[in-house]
């Protein structure tokens, strides 16, 4: 299992090219499964997710095509993903697969809404909490599916197709509007979504639903209106930039100082986290290449923060935010608000030398002069991200292990950092 090696104190400069999302990447995989066309996907980014959900798609019968290197390309450059799912071949996403992918579970909706029928295995997937999926499993009853659950798996059926209906989400989920968005889009007839979630990823895969021939109204808003169509088509689609590695690099570069151009980013999908970075003491400024952050010197000023949905403060930033926090002049408190075990980083950025102290949802933080560099653990996707900017910032050699955590979620995050001057480089481990 590989380790990433940091030796902390470095400044970073120079240009960090952001990648396609992995969030919105999968979701827009996975509707390839609504359509006997082609879908084209452009920026999709290398990572294990996306590897291990061609793996499931390929199991229902989806052939895949990956295009090769093109002159010019990028070195980080996004691939392009031809998927054909002409034939589903098989309605069984089963436990060996499903169990390490959370979002892969999501597939039970453009399998359900072609076929009539489906078996998927309950999810797994980082362990932050218990994510429960029965509000997508309501999403899919409200169009009409017939659901058991039975041995860990969960059978929809629809015969006779799904119809449209009004699904009230009684709290906000982004995987509960991406099922519900893909059974619509095949439903029988109107289909209305309250409290749909507002994420950029959402949006993402309305405008590529959209582009197949679906009748999707107010994507982007709390209430999204489906009409449901017989049969949608090919399309070719760009994923868009990933915020959550924009945010991540800009926190780098907040802990660490320097100078970074995120090349590609869009600022417009992290407004809030880009705020409170620029609280923090940083340089956040839009430029027509992306956004471009800095910090010359001066401390690092402390910073409340609490997660929400879009338009709010990302939960997948949260982690990283607490170890920018780490270094900060004063205490700062960071409440969590959508996961309930997102804290599992705290022991691990104690490793460092940070103070931070729990009171339920509430992280309280209070910043040190100087962190240690340490041999520390990954324990989920994004608590990885927290340990590499904890890790830049602090003094000596610090040993990231179990970083597949991180080739889940940020692709070439180490050579993107070593371009701009950070020492890190990935070890195979002993053994």
């Amino acid at each position: 299992m590989d380790r990433i090696r940091i030796v902390g104190g470095q400044a970073l400069n120079g240009v960090i090219p952001i990648s396609g999302a992995k969030n919105a990447a999968l979701p827009l995989m996975i509707a390839s499964l609504l359509t006997d066309a082609t879908l084209t996907l452009d920026n999709v980014p290398r990572l294990a997710d996306g590897a291990q959900l061609l793996r499931i798609l390929g199991n229902h019968g989806v052939d895949y095509r990956i295009d090769g290197k093109r002159p010019g390309d990028h070195p980080t450059a996004g691939q392009t993903v031809h998927l054909d799912a002409r034939r589903i071949v098989d309605t069984t996403a089963p436990y060996e697969l499903v169990s390490r992918m959370r979002a892969s579970f999501w597939v039970v909706a453009p399998i359900l809404a072609r076929m009539g029928e489906a078996k998927v295995s309950l999810p797994g997937g980082c362990a932050i909490g218990t994510r429960p999926v029965d509000l997508l499993i309501m999403a899919l009853e409200r169009l009409g599916a017939e659901i058991e659950i039975e041995a860990g798996y969960v059978i929809a059926r629809a015969p006779r197709g799904l119809r449209g209906g009004e699904i009230d989400f009684p709290k906000v989920t982004v995987g509960g509007t991406h099922t519900a968005l893909m059974a619509a889009s095949l439903a029988h007839g109107h289909t209305l979504i309250k409290n749909a979630a507002r994420e950029p990823e959402v949006v993402d895969l309305a405008d590529c639903l959209i582009k197949m021939g679906a009748k999707i109204k107010g994507a982007g808003t709390s209430e999204i209106e489906v009409e449901g169509v017989s049969r949608l088509g090919g399309a070719r689609h760009a994923v868009l930039p990933d915020r959550i590695e924009t945010g991540t690099y800009a926190m780098c570069v907040a802990m660490a100082g320097g100078d970074v151009l995120l090349q590609g980013a869009r600022p417009d999908l992290l407004q809030n986290a880009l705020d409170m970075i620029a609280l923090s003491g940083a340089s956040v400024a839009v430029t027509p290449e992306g956004v471009r952050v800095a910090r010359k010197g001066g401390a690092i000023a402390p910073v409340n923060v609490t997660t929400e949905p879009f338009p709010g403060f990302p939960t997948d930033l949260q982690a990283q935010f607490m170890a920018l926090m780490t270094r900060a002049d004063g205490e700062s408190r960071i409440r969590e608000t959508i996961f309930e075990n997102r804290f599992m980083h705290v022991q691990e950025l104690a490793r460092f030398g940070a103070r931070i102290r729990l009171d339920n949802d509430v992280a309280i933080v209070t910043g040190v002069k100087t962190l240690k560099g340490a041999p520390v653990m990954a324990t989920d996707l994004r608590a990885s991200a927290c340990l590499v900017i904890a890790a830049l910032a602090a003094e000596g050699e610090t040993m990231v292990n179990r970083v597949y955590h991180l080739d889940r979620g940020f692709e070439h995050l180490e050579q993107k950092l070593a371009g701009c001057g950070a020492i890190v480089e990935r070890l195979a481990s002993p053994g």
